[in-house]
């Protein structure tokens, strides 16, 4: 089953802890079937039986090899001393109590070594699918459901644990226990256990046809928790514009719909799952009674071939008893597994995920950039639609490149090409004359620092925001880097200062104060390569001056990228460059392109109209 075959992937990462569990686990069932098979000369004495205490050696094969018979014929020795009746009892007593105590000690040992197995797996598997997360690229995520992914992260882990990985006890432990069992009981009866053999398969045809349909079923359930965190990942994310455009019972409507679609799957698969238990119990039952009818006609017939007595009989009836539960948890554990299958394919489906960007084989590492950045003949496409269309581009060190045009035209692909979030679909791009694709992915971002027009901020305090472009940044490095980008005198109103915690996405920040602490991330990288997406287009007049100073100082003596949106702001760029449906239609500098009187200024005086 493949679902188990991954989760065997992960378990051979531990061979210690899994062979100390099997090894506890196979004594805790040699001495369950002990206890169960002294059941048989505690009969006998009770009801007074001695003379079948007698030695069995001789009357067969499987006789002469089953040592609770060598047990009977001690206590049967036992019994011609004086007063042996009460103290072969004692030892019958003693023997049954040690060894139900340590079949539960090992059973509690098993356990203790299992647990750290399960939980290994689980942190595997939620480390396997972060680290899967932050290698994807970011076309992935645009493509992907958040609500889906954080469903993976969450309820399919979760069911993986509370179907598949729970099982696991079961698939190590009832095996042993069935084995060591029906062993046990061939050595009793090879008669009553061929009997057994021919109608367990029947019973377990039964309930595999039963447990085949759940995977489909929970599947679905999965998919549609997905929808269902998504309208709240997006209800959280979206609550201002829906409070704003009275949309509480459009969004309460679709919610109770998908809820409601939620409910009836969870029934169904719900109701599938739970009908095991009891077909399992009944098929049980119906063995048992079998058993009681085919075994009990050949006791009570004195069939000589038939070689158990009355104690033996009930020891076999009791062994099978025992071993009902076993299979019923083997049963019940099949159930789950394919119920857990559909989490564990979703799971893997993600950690599997092809990495669209990936490095060469021995790739160069970028140690400085001396030169320029350019753009060859490049051009991309989602699918059918062309984004950018042979594209000619040098980006000089020192100079300032602005990209404008229409939205759709372009611009941000443009810039993604550079630290590589997207690579060309034709052409190359190239930094101090070499492809980017032939350097270490780490060796390129580490010269460039971005700042986009959405504040990326994180859920910690002001220092570790802004330390987070720079490991093991001091103190001192954090404020200076705030004071250049005009964040200082902000951050130092604040309660605790640069310990001060931010919320969630900043959000206890203003606009302004969230975009200036992301130009301090930026500053205190230090990167000789600058990208600068619409920074300041979402900002009030009084922040965008603020936050337009405090690019300027970003920007001295810096390669920069500048992706703009108010015209203003790119007067003085070295270049300007003008795409419009993915082809660069003009550029030049602003004065130029003014005097030229083409798109470039249809822009501006649009602009300066509003």
């Amino acid at each position: 089953m493949k679902s188990l075959r991954t989760i065997f992937k992960y378990i051979k990462k531990y061979p210690g802890l899994v062979v100390t569990y099997f090894g506890f686990n196979v004594l805790s069932a040699v001495f369950g079937v002990i206890s169960l098979g002294l059941l048989s000369p505690f009969l006998m004495l009770i009801f007074k039986q001695g003379d079948a205490l007698k030695a069995v050696s001789g009357t067969g094969f499987f006789s002469r090899i089953n040592p609770v018979n060598h047990f009977k014929e001690w206590v049967y020795n036992i019994l011609n001393e004086p007063g042996g009746n009460i103290k072969a009892l004692m030892i019958i007593c003693l023997v049954v109590f040690g060894s139900i105590l340590l079949k539960n000690i090992f059973a509690y040992l098993s356990m203790y070594f299992l647990n750290p197995i399960r939980n290994h797996i689980l942190n595997d598997m939620r480390s396997n699918m972060y680290g899967k997360i932050l290698q994807l690229p970011i076309g992935y995520f645009s493509e992907q459901r958040k609500g889906d992914i954080m469903s993976k992260l969450s309820n399919d882990l979760n069911d993986v644990e509370v179907s598949t990985i729970s099982v696991l006890e079961s698939i190590f432990r009832e095996p042993i226990t069935i084995i060591l069992f029906f062993i046990y009981m061939v050595l009793l009866s090879p008669q009553l256990t061929l009997f057994l053999v021919i109608f367990l398969p029947v019973a377990g045809l039964i309930l595999g046809r039963i447990g085949r349909s759940l995977k489909k079923e929970n599947r679905e359930v999965l998919q549609q928790f997905g929808r269902l965190f998504s309208t709240i990942e997006e209800t959280l994310g979206g609550i201002r514009i829906i409070k704003a455009f009275n949309a509480e019972k459009k969004m309460q409507a679709k919610f109770e719909n998908e809820n409601e679609a939620m409910y009836h799957l969870k029934n169904k698969a719900n109701r599938r799952r739970d009908l095991a238990s009891p077909v399992s119990e009944a098929l049980g039952v119906t063995a048992v009674l079998c058993i009681l009818g085919y075994g009990g006609r050949l006791v009570l017939s004195g069939d000589p071939s038939f070689t158990l007595n009355a104690g033996d009989f009930l020891a076999y009836i009791a062994i099978f008893t025992q071993l009902i539960q076993p299979l019923k948890a083997l049963s019940s554990a099949s159930y789950n597994v394919q119920k857990g299958a559909a989490s564990i394919e979703r799971i893997e489906s993600m950690i599997n995920e092809e990495v669209s960007i990936k490095e060469i084989v021995n790739p160069k590492h970028l140690e400085a950039f001396t030169h320029s950045v350019e753009f060859r003949n490049v051009s991309f496409s989602y699918g059918d639609v062309v984004i950018l269309k042979n594209i000619n581009l040098v980006i000089e060190k020192g100079r300032t490149v602005a990209l404008v045009g229409s939205s759709g035209a372009g611009k941000s692909t443009l810039a993604d090409l550079v630290p590589r979030f997207i690579d060309a679909g034709e052409g190359e791009v190239l930094i101090d004359g070499i492809n980017i694709k032939d350097y270490t992915l780490h060796s390129i971002r580490s010269q460039m620092g971005i700042v986009t027009q959405e504040a990326i901020l994180f859920n910690d305090t002001i220092a570790n925001n802004i330390a987070l472009a720079k490991d093991n940044a001091g103190k001192d490095e954090i404020i200076q880097a705030a004071i250049i980008a005009n964040a200082a005198k902000f951050i130092e109103t604040k309660e605790q200062g640069y310990e001060t915690n931010i919320g969630d996405r900043g959000l206890k920040l203003s606009g302004g104060e969230r975009q200036r602490m992301t130009i301090a991330r930026a500053v205190l990288k230090n990167p000789p390569i600058l990208i600068l997406d619409e920074a300041t287009s979402s900002l009030d007049t009084e922040s965008e001056r603020l936050v337009q100073d405090a690019i300027n100082h970003l920007m001295n003596n810096r390669t920069s990228i500048v992706i703009a949106h108010r015209l203003s702001t790119i007067r003085h760029a070295d270049e300007i460059v003008v795409l419009q449906k993915g082809e660069i239609v003009e550029r030049g500098t602003h004065d130029s392109l003014i005097a030229h009187n083409g798109f470039y200024k249809r822009l501006v005086d649009m602009q300066e109209v509003k």
